[in-house]
């Protein structure tokens, strides 16, 4: 089995190579009518990406499941190919942060041998992810960049601590609920003439995912606040089973919705481009982007305008983070918009079942919550580049520009990885118990 999952993901791993290689060709072609002068390069560096993975898998993570790098891969490279479509400058920092990004992989593989060993560092990671999440508001380091103070400064490297905080407060939340889950689910305390559980069993976990969403909420990233938020009742529902946390988390949102919506600015613009942007097309709230993300769909129809031929990349603001969603549905229509939903679906079922299939309920909590990570994110760009939801201004995973994302989003996968191997790996079978007559053979030895 552990050889059949590696040949597997060999054949993915090689078909997804071709694919992006032969999109980087026609981008090529498209543009220039020539081949790229970095075509035997990129090609090169994606063999040999090959060769590292299936050595590091079967090496020390062989029962792990075959679908899910080879699909992140191929939205990396899809991803990339968009990128060298917009600028190609940041297509090159792309590249060396997908080779970084490789690099944290293999290392949280190799490093975490045991997805229980993150469990005895809880508190530890809650304060550190408090830490990252704060950082950005300090007043040496942090930087504000395009209305959100989400970046920290040194030297010459930027990046976003939330997105690593993202992934330290998931394995949190899963190692509190695991050992809470008997106080959450079920009801001791009673109110009235009937009983509740003991809403106490919720202080640690309460006051870190409120502070949490406190500091986003300062440093204006509506869209991680509400990632946090959404994952943090999905992993609560999957550990206790009780429709009530459900409900009234919903009703909750509801009303942090209507409140931020009339205290906070940032949430009531959004709201109002969502709704009509149109009317905004020029002045400060800017509905010139989702209008232009509006018409590249439009434009791109059902098999799109080719590679290198839509006009969106030239005229769409951030088109290599925020909207590339767009540059992607204008150039391959809604074919390709459908496949990258379709990749998206993968990595998602593949995690869920890396979940059903882990050996500890910390391990299957960790699985269920970075994959709502990942899936809710996903969701929640795509939802509001084509206007089913406002823009949230979080990057789509693997696809967008950004180191950070990036680097994080493969942490996120070696950790999936991990509890994807341990919960393929056959059980152990018990010995066999000694027969009566060797059994009575020993006894009579032991008397002599």
């Amino acid at each position: 089995m552990p050889r059949a999952r590696r040949r597997s993901e060999l054949g993915l791993l090689l078909v997804g190579a071709i694919t992006v290689v032969s999109a980087l060709l026609l981008l090529s072609l498209s543009r220039t009518s020539r081949l790229p002068a970095d075509l035997a390069p990129f090609a090169g560096t994606a063999l040999a990406i090959i060769v590292v993975l299936q050595l590091v898998h079967r090496r020390i993570a062989p029962h792990a499941d075959p679908v899910l790098v080879p699909v992140a891969l191929v939205l990396n490279g899809i991803g990339y190919v968009m990128i060298d479509r917009v600028d190609p400058a940041a297509a090159g920092q792309q590249l060396a942060w997908t080779l970084v990004g490789l690099g944290v992989y293999v290392a949280v593989l190799a490093a975490l041998r045991r997805s229980r060993d993150l469990e005895r560092y809880r508190y530890l990671l809650a304060v550190l992810a408090l830490v990252l999440l704060v950082s950005p508001l300090a007043p040496l380091v942090g930087e504000n960049i395009n209305g959100a103070r989400l970046w920290v400064h040194l030297g010459s490297m930027e990046f976003q601590p939330v997105e690593v905080a993202k992934l330290l407060l998931v394995v949190f939340f899963a190692s509190y609920f695991v050992e809470k889950r008997e106080l959450l689910t079920i009801p001791t305390r009673r109110i009235g003439d009937r009983l509740a559980p003991d809403l106490r069993a919720f202080g640690p976990v309460a006051v870190a995912g409120v502070v949490s969403l406190l500091v986003i909420l300062a440093e204006h990233d509506i869209g991680f606040s509400l990632i946090l938020f959404v994952v943090f009742l999905a992993m609560i529902w999957v550990a206790t089973g009780r429709w009530t946390y459900l409900a009234i988390g919903l009703a909750a949102f509801a009303v942090g919705t209507f409140l931020a919506s009339h205290l906070l600015g940032q949430v009531n613009e959004r709201i109002e481009l969502w709704l009509d942007p149109w009317r905004y097309m020029t002045g400060p709230q800017l509905g010139y982007q989702p209008v232009q993300g509006e018409i590249a769909f439009g434009r791109g129809g059902l098999f799109g305008t080719g590679l290198g031929l839509g006009l969106g990349a030239g005229v769409i603001p951030y088109a290599t983070s925020d909207f590339v969603f767009a540059v992607i549905g204008e150039e391959l229509g809604l074919v390709g918009t459908a496949a990258v939903l379709v990749a998206y679906l993968l990595l998602v079922g593949s995690g869920l079942r890396a979940a059903l299939r882990a050996r500890s309920e910390f391990a299957r909590l960790v699985a269920v919550g970075l994959t709502a990570t990942l899936g809710f994110q996903s969701f929640f760009i795509m939802a509001g580049v084509v206007r089913l939801l406002p823009l949230t201004g979080v990057t789509l995973p693997f696809v967008s520009y950004g180191g950070s994302s990036l680097v994080a989003n493969y942490a996120l996968l070696a950790l999936v990885m991990r509890i994807s191997d341990e919960g393929n790996q056959p059980a152990v079978p018990p010995r066999p118990a000694a027969s009566s007559t060797e059994g009575a053979a020993v006894m009579g030895a032991g008397t002599r």
